[in-house]
């Protein structure tokens, strides 16, 4: 079935959104996907979907295997995500910083912005002998129960943070997820407070994450970081270390990007 959209929004090119949404729906798929298929995941007519095809494999953002038939993702896009990696002096800023920072602790790295309600990992460094961890660079997952998610929401207005609960509410992953705006309220009160967040279980059984923000040149936190391991890797005289270097090298990316909040220590 087509993806549902956000309504509200003037000036949509409907063949623009049709394309995009193509896009969309070859990047889910692991292999390639037949004309008819595509036709049937977005329930639009076999001629409409052959159009939109068509431009975009001119343009090299599809490409139509010569033996099958089949259509996948082209390697246009491949080139223009390099670009714009290229492009982000965050990750120029927080790759040296983290790569040593996973080297001392021996745990999980990583770095992550919202994008469109949700958490967006852009990096991710973790050592050898790192259990499973469900952060992946390019994957999503739920603001109010990640510890990168928890500092973004905490720079929230009540009426931003009433917005983003509306929007999707506050699912469970685990049985310490929390579920209520009361709880997450006080959560979010906490964090400004002590000047980070924690995952304690929340998205995974056992795992514990400690998030802080990193700051830019305008005085806003658009990225956070964060370390993440084995919750008994992760207590006591430990934890505290891995706070005090995290906020750390929070602190020298934020130098980096522009931010003279508090200057280096020498």
């Amino acid at each position: 079935m087509e993806k549902k959209r956000k309504t509200g929004r003037p000036s949509r090119i409907q063949s623009v959104e049709r394309a995009l949404t193509l896009l969309e729906v070859l990047a889910q798929e692991d292999g390639e996907m037949t004309l008819t298929s595509l036709s049937q995941k977005v329930g639009w007519p076999k001629s409409t979907v052959h159009g939109l095809l068509a431009t975009l494999r001119d343009f090299h953002y599809v490409d139509q295997s010569a033996e099958t038939g089949c259509y996948k993702l082209g390697i246009r896009l491949f080139e223009l995500g390099n670009q714009l990696s290229r492009s982000w002096d965050i990750l120029d800023a927080a790759h040296p910083v983290m790569l040593r920072l996973c080297r001392e602790l021996g745990e999980t790295v990583q770095l992550g912005t919202e994008d469109d309600g949700e958490i967006l990992y852009l990096e991710k460094l973790a050592p050898n002998s790192v259990v499973s961890i469900l952060s992946e660079v390019g994957n999503r997952l739920p603001m109010h129960c990640s510890g990168l998610g928890k500092v973004l929401l905490a720079q929230k207005s009540p009426g931003e943070l009433k917005s983003y609960i509306s929007r999707g509410g506050l699912p469970a992953l685990t049985k310490r997820t929390i579920t209520t705006q009361a709880k997450l309220e006080k959560e979010l009160a906490r964090v400004r407070e002590q000047g980070y967040a924690m995952d304690d279980g929340e998205i995974t059984e056992g795992l514990r994450c400690v998030a802080v923000p990193i700051w830019d040149g305008t005085g806003s936190v658009r990225y956070a970081v964060s370390v993440s391991g084995q919750i008994p890797n992760m207590g006591g005289e430990r934890l505290e270390r891995i706070i005090r270097e995290l906020q750390q090298a929070a602190e020298e990316i934020s130098y980096a990007m522009g931010s003279r909040r508090k200057r280096m220590q020498t």
